[in-house]
């Protein structure tokens, strides 16, 4: 074996790849068969090595896709790439019980238009929320491009809290992206159109199309977007496209730039050219730069005029008050970035294999000079390109996005036509590498990229075509999102991703150690309004009501292995409302609840509290069940809604016992839950002869162990009860529940037990 191949055997050995206790010769062999075997270059076993995360190992970074037409936002983890979840946002989603049960149908109708449910979005832009330029790693704000709207996903828990609707745009794409605070999340227009919702013929598209930029307040107590104290730019009907927030000096400013500032409307079944070919005429489109700040001093001195209920700054206004202004841009942007000290401005073009770089402190003097080479047909003042260009770059045809590198001055551009990427110095202007990805480059992001202080490290290409890249699936395509090593002068492939969901446009990756979500809930929570439900229930207190306005309500539990109650009878035509809250403390102890016939789906996480409202209105018996696989007897977690027929009079009859119990089965399972509890017992004595309160996870354990010991023995009594009357019938099941108890206590004292001895507990002197 030469030297650089032992070399990397070592590396590989060392990330756990190799053999374990296999002797270095033995493992070293073994790689090179393996190598053999599926054609692996030392390449290949390096990039591995750099991806690669051990069993039970954590990443350093999470990604947040947006999930494109599924509507939803992927999360994945850097370097590993491994998809860890999909938060449903304007989507209904099954298995989070998302658009099923009643909290979070409630937060789906807040993204109503016309007075219309609309089940699905195309998720374009997230952004996380930042303290002084830095992601906190509190909140993400997501965009619906088809159906103008924001979302508010909290990443306590990871769940969409709030949809917002935009009032004026009827299409959009240059959202979201945060001002340094998290005061603003901006929202651009896309197409234009009027912001009236009657009709308005394409003949008056100059006159009364418009776009916009809408500037989203938000109330960091309350976690919500506040549509009160948000404002509006009108904007000339050009297509608006994507934004980004200014910083350091460039703070209270915002960037937006555009296409098709040609204001072409095209129409090919009227014998006129295609949009394309009228929107990409001039050599130039324009960028917007709107100041914030004292816009929302003028609103907040109530100088601002509402409209449709909601702040909006006319363009007079706006030019009046010096709060807008254009300067020409490359033709068909796709993308503005700020540099992370504030100073500089990167735009590309599509149509252009230029990268543009703008200076702030130039801008800046033109508007303080009032240095204007004319304005554009709405009466808005342009800065001359000679006013505000730094430099301009060759960076390769199609150049569409820049992230901030952690070394100074140097980015990364997506090119999309070249299907590369290309490393740059915008201070001196010039290339320093590029590298070739797989296929059609869209955004990219870089470790923190859009912060004041971006990691490096890694960059994500989001490749729109995969082609060759993967096994194939039929003529739909999985997106690639590529893995790419830039820790050194020369950039690294190390990975491709399949992304089967959506058409992901862009992603924004945090520090994992800055995300702190919870793993339980509080008992009896509703997690969408974050506050305790009003249908919270306690074990013993499960119960079936009908209100004053003839609704059934079913106060009822879920705990390993049964829902309480199991059965629930109602009358055909009733209308019925579920409210179940999870018992369990243990960390990852999901239950699930689906019904039969009434599209009825919950995910119960513990502590969760959730409800489900329908109206039974058919006879007949509805089986219900939990859906995750919680423990030995999930298949046992079960019960029956029986709805009776209008007038039904119940016949007298008696269950018939399928199994008959005799005293001495009684006493075979009280010896069998005796000898459990002596397993128990030495369980317990393990864990609180160590420091287990210093371990969380280990406490929430001890407190659902310690709630199921209290179940048991609540069994326990009823058992005994009924063997002193001689019902040894009822005394064996009550005493086979009680042993249930105990199979649960003792399964979470054992993790308690092995947790505390993977992670060093010491004992207790």
């Amino acid at each position: 074996m030469n030297k650089s191949l032992k070399s990397i055997s070592a590396l590989v050995m060392g990330l756990g790849i190799g053999m374990g206790a296999a002797s270095n010769a033995s493992a070293q062999s073994s790689l090179e068969e393996v190598m053999k075997e599926r054609g692996l270059t030392q390449k290949d076993l390096l990039a591995a090595a750099k991806t690669y995360t051990p069993t039970g190992g954590r990443d350093e970074y999470l990604a947040f896709s947006s999930g494109g037409q599924s509507g939803q936002v992927i999360v994945y983890g850097v370097p590993s790439m491994r998809i860890l979840k999909y938060i449903a946002v304007f989507t209904p989603e099954p298995w989070q019980g998302y658009g099923f049960d009643d909290e979070s149908k409630a937060v789906l109708a807040q993204g109503r238009i016309n007075g219309e449910d609309i089940t699905y979005g195309d998720t374009h832009h997230p952004a996380f929320s930042e303290t002084e330029g830095e992601y906190n790693g509190r909140y993400l704000f997501i965009n619906d491009k088809a159906n103008p709207r924001m979302a508010v996903i909290d990443l306590h828990d990871f769940e969409t809290k709030q949809i917002v609707v935009n009032p004026f745009m009827k299409s959009e794409h240059g959202g979201a992206f945060v001002t340094p605070n998290t005061e603003y999340v901006m929202e651009a227009s896309q197409y234009a159109a009027p912001f009236s919702d009657d009709f308005v013929p394409l003949e008056e598209f100059n006159e009364k199309y418009r776009g916009a930029v809408t500037y989203w307040k938000f109330d960091d107590k309350k976690g919500r977007l506040d549509p009160e104290k948000s404002f509006t730019f009108e904007l000339p009907p050009y297509s608006q496209d994507l934004s980004d927030a200014g910083k350091g000096p460039s703070m209270g400013w915002g960037f937006t730039n555009s296409f098709c500032s040609e204001r072409y409307v095209g129409g090919i079944e009227r014998g006129r050219p295609p949009f394309e070919a009228g929107c990409s005429q001039k050599d130039t489109d324009f960028l917007h730069i709107t100041n914030w700040k004292k816009a929302a001093e003028l609103v907040a001195a109530g100088k601002v005029k509402k409209s449709k209920g909601a702040y909006m700054i006319p363009m007079d206004q706006a030019v009046k008050e010096g709060l807008l202004y254009l300067i020409p841009e490359p033709k068909s942007p796709h993308g503005v970035d700020v540099s992370p000290d504030g100073t500089h401005i990167i735009v590309s073009g599509k149509l252009d294999s230029h990268a543009w770089v703008y200076s702030w402190e130039k801008i800046q003097k033109a508007i303080k000079d009032k240095n204007f080479e004319g304005k554009d047909p709405y009466g808005i003042p342009i800065i001359a390109m000679k006013d505000a260009l730094h430099t301009q770059v060759q960076v390769g045809l199609g150049p569409l996005h820049t992230q901030y590198d952690a070394k100074k001055c140097v980015v990364y551009t997506s090119i999309y036509v070249d299907s590369m990427v290309t490393k740059w110095d915008y201070c001196e202007g010039k290339v320093l590498d590029q590298l070739h990805i797989h296929y059609n480059i869209g955004h990219l992001v870089a470790m923190e990229g859009d912060s004041v202080s971006p990691d490096g490290k890694y960059l994500v290409s989001l490749n729109k075509l995969a082609i060759d890249r993967f096994n194939p699936v039929g003529p739909l395509h999985p997106q690639n999102h590529q893995l790419i090593d830039i820790s050194g002068d020369k950039m690294q492939l190390l990975y491709d991703m399949p992304l089967p969901l959506g058409e992901p446009h862009y992603v924004v990756a945090i520090k994992a150690d800055k995300l702190k979500p919870a793993v339980r809930y509080k008992s009896g929570w509703n997690s969408r309004t974050d506050s305790k439900s009003p249908y919270k229930t306690r074990a013993g207190r499960e119960k079936v009501v009908k209100d004053e306005n003839g609704v059934v309500h079913v106060y009822g539990t879920v705990i390993r292995s049964h829902i309480t109650p199991e059965i629930i009878e109602v009358e055909e035509g009733d209308t019925v409302s579920i409210h179940l809250t999870n018992l369990e403390r243990a960390e990852d102890e999901t239950h699930g609840f689906a019904l039969y016939n009434e599209n009825v789906n919950l995910s119960i996480e513990p502590g969760k509290t959730v409800s489900a409202t329908f109206k039974a209105d058919k006879a007949g018996v509805f089986p219900y069940y939990c859906t995750e696989f919680c423990s030995a007897l999930h298949l046992e977690m079960q019960g029956y809604l029986l709805v009776k027929p209008k007038g039904y009079v119940a016949k007298t009859t008696q269950m018939v016992e399928g199994t008959k119990y005799t005293e001495a089965d009684y006493k075979k399972q009280v010896k069998t839950n005796l000898d459990t509890q002596a397993v128990i017992d030495s369980v317990v004595g393990f864990i609180t002869s160590h420091n287990y309160k210093d371990f969380p996870e280990v406490v929430a354990l001890v407190e659902d162990a310690t709630d199921q010991l209290g179940f048991a023995e609540e069994a326990k009594k009823k058992s005994e009860t009924f063997a002193a009357k001689g019902d040894f019938q009822n005394a064996t099941l009550w005493a086979g529940q009680w042993w249930q108890y105990q199979v649960k206590t003792a399964d979470l004292g054992l993790r308690a037990k092995t947790f505390l001895e993977e992670h060093g507990a010491k004992k207790v002197k």
